[in-house]
């Protein structure tokens, strides 16, 4: 069987609210040449079933339950250890992709000889209405930039493993994500922005990512501990971080 240009990656825990609606924004993809693994972190609402009829309706759809739960990081390693394309995707079960995401993104990944790249994406509510919020994705992001504003989305990442080789998030409570971002761009890669909105990230109340107070906390650890940069250092950074996390979050408006 010939293998899959893109895997997209899709940690699912409790997702039944919002699950089908991300399925099928992948679903309606330009590109057609992708397989979606969604890993159950052991969820205790329908979103195994959930995942079981999409994957009987489309071949492209591949379940996995972790089982007892084991977090956001573990769910998106176990569908990394099973992933068969080249391209790395992210896409939480929550958020959605514009039909076109694909297509561009891997059309620029070609084209530009990029390892990693991101995209600009919007910011909308839990009934999916845009809150008048986009993150627009600079032209380049280097490991210095990085540490300073937090800004590649990772529901906009694509990575290319045929240059990065094996892609593994550490085994964190939050901040995986971009830990992962640090490993790949302290060896030397560049994080390569797509200026167009081709994704959405959706604000749900109560979920960990809202918990400001928890995540900054979370964060000062990754400049610490997973980061190792010395106190004033990472005291820099901090601040830096937090003044654009505010500035992105500024809009975020609950009803």
């Amino acid at each position: 069987m010939i293998p899959p240009e893109v895997s997209v990656i899709t940690p699912a825990r409790d997702a039944a609210r919002f699950l089908e609606e991300t399925i099928r924004s992948v679903r309606a993809q330009t590109f057609p040449d992708w397989e979606m693994i969604i890993v159950d972190d052991d969820s205790t609402d329908g979103t195994s079933a959930i995942i079981e009829e999409w994957a009987a309706s489309d071949p492209r759809i591949r379940g996995v339950r972790l089982s007892p739960g084991q977090g956001a990081a573990a769910a998106r390693n176990r569908a990394l250890e099973e992933m068969r394309g080249r391209y790395a995707a992210f896409l939480d079960s929550d958020d959605l992709w514009r039909p076109e995401k694909l297509e561009v993104q891997v059309g620029f990944m070609r084209e530009a000889g990029a390892a990693f790249s991101f995209t600009s994406y919007s910011i909308i509510d839990e009934l999916g209405v845009p809150v008048g919020r986009v993150v627009k994705a600079p032209e380049r992001v280097t490991y210095r930039d990085l540490l300073r504003n937090t800004i590649i989305g990772c529901l906009t990442v694509m990575l290319d493993r045929q240059r990065l080789g094996t892609l593994r998030m550490p085994s964190l409570r939050q901040h995986e994500d971009l830990s992962l971002w640090y490993n790949l761009l302290k060896r030397g890669e560049v994080a390569r922005g797509i200026p167009r909105e081709l994704a959405c990230y959706r604000i749900v109340r109560g979920s960990t990512s809202r918990n400001k107070l928890l995540s900054s906390l979370h964060m000062w650890k990754v400049y610490r501990d997973q980061e190792r940069l010395p106190f004033f250092t990472a005291a820099r950074c901090y601040v830096q971080y937090a003044w654009n996390a505010y500035w992105r979050n500024r809009t975020w408006v609950f009803p």
